[in-house]
């Protein structure tokens, strides 16, 4: 199963510079690369992000995850695994 990068997720890359693609390691979403070097691979493909809730159960019920999502997460190191799952897909 590949993962279809959403509008809201390439807005995000954008806004933090830097450049994604669909992740060719398997059980992750995208890969993420700065000046043409890959420097992570983020989001498990089972798991559901930000934009998947927003399609799922509107905005609101979104909204909600990503708070709590963003509760339970700390940023890390710019540019770290985790620092970019946060910002591009939630």
């Amino acid at each position: 199963m590949s993962y279809s990068i959403t509008p809201y997720s390439y807005r995000q890359a954008k806004r933090i510079g830097v450049e994604i693609r669909p992740s060719k390691t398997k059980g992750k979403k995208l890969d993420v690369y700065d000046d043409n070097k890959k420097i992570a691979s983020i989001g498990h493909i089972d798991y559901p992000d930000y934009p998947h809730y927003i399609r799922s159960h509107g905005k609101e019920y979104a909204n909600e995850r990503k708070k709590l999502y963003h509760l339970r997460h700390k940023d890390g190191p710019k540019n770290s695994p985790a620092y970019l799952a946060k910002r591009l897909l939630w």
